[in-house]
């Protein structure tokens, strides 16, 4: 059966507010950098992985011959890529400058969706990756005396965080190309490789310190839903757009702390976090109204 056009979206914005919580469990477990990503690696791997063998058997074959195909594989490594590269750029550079990079997923979903599959964006979305960007850029970069503590290397946090954009872009992309990919397979192997390469990193004895209920949250709920939303929505909408509603996380994110642990967001953080939701709202209303309208002529021709 035929999805209506604003069942991506929805599906999009669901996986978007699903992560946002992400970074106050992290904050809760009082967990390193590696520490983090073994646990949050082999939890979500095993979550997605266990759900994928619910499936019938001979869905399961067809689903192992599609992991060895060039996007089942790009899949994984992608996977691996931003799990791994997004946990040492937090480690060793300003958060601020990192989530900035991130930002750019949007650019990059747009690029290389016309590179590789030849996907069309509208000016619509061009102007909502803009006043995205610009709200984000307001909300991370404040510059008022004291408002943020500078540690790190601000070159190498660029540099992870627009390394884990364009790993999230092409993972999208390689999702969307190849519906025969499961995405609980290849996303959760590509999660457990990254959790494993951790675990050899700082070994089992340091897995135990910390509060490990509060990543055990991230990694058995928060980002496997999130991750299976998101790799779902590219199949039913435009991967410029799912990668739009990844963005709440970044300024949701602060307020999910606030919250919980009572660090007050700045200022710039509130404005700019009300330029993206607002931004966001509007072209959801906006791309609903096009895409339900192209509907709806479509039904009407076909009737």
């Amino acid at each position: 059966m035929k999805r209506h056009p604003m069942f991506g979206l929805f599906l999009a914005l669901a996986g978007g507010l699903a992560i946002t919580p992400d970074t106050l469990f992290m904050r809760w477990s009082h967990m390193g950098g590696f520490q983090m990503q073994a646990w949050r690696g082999l939890l979500t791997g095993a979550t997605l992985i266990g759900a994928w063998c619910l499936f019938p058997h001979a869905t399961r074959r067809e689903d192992l011959r599609a992991l060895l195909s060039s996007e089942g594989l790009m899949i994984v490594f992608c996977q691996f890529i931003s799990a791994s590269v997004f946990t040492l750029g937090i480690a060793q550079a300003p958060v601020a400058v990192v989530l900035f990079g991130l930002a750019s997923v949007p650019v990059f979903s747009a690029i290389f969706s016309y590179l590789l599959i030849r996907e069309e964006t509208h000016w619509s979305t061009w102007a909502s990756i803009v006043a995205v960007m610009t709200g984000i850029g307001i909300a991370v970069f404040d510059t008022a005396p004291g408002s943020h503590s500078v540690m790190g290397s601000p070159v190498l946090g660029a540099w992870a965080g627009l390394g884990v954009a364009m790993a999230l872009a092409l993972n999208f992309i390689s999702i969307r190309r190849n519906p025969k990919v499961s995405i609980l397979l290849s996303s959760g192997s590509g999660a457990s490789l990254a959790g494993a390469a951790a675990l050899i990193v700082i070994g089992p004895a340091a897995m135990l310190q910390g509060h490990i209920w509060a990543i055990a949250v991230t990694g058995l709920l928060i980002l496997p839903v999130s991750f299976f939303s998101l790799g779902s929505a590219t199949r039913y909408t435009m991967t410029t757009n799912v990668s739009l509603f990844m963005l709440v996380e970044t300024v949701l994110g602060p307020f999910w702390v606030w919250a919980g642990t009572g660090e007050r967001p700045t200022d710039a953080m509130i404005a700019g976090g009300g330029l993206v939701v607002s931004s966001l709202a509007l072209y959801l209303w906006y791309a609903g109204r096009r895409q339900t309208r192209k509907y709806t002529e479509a039904i009407g021709q076909q009737s």
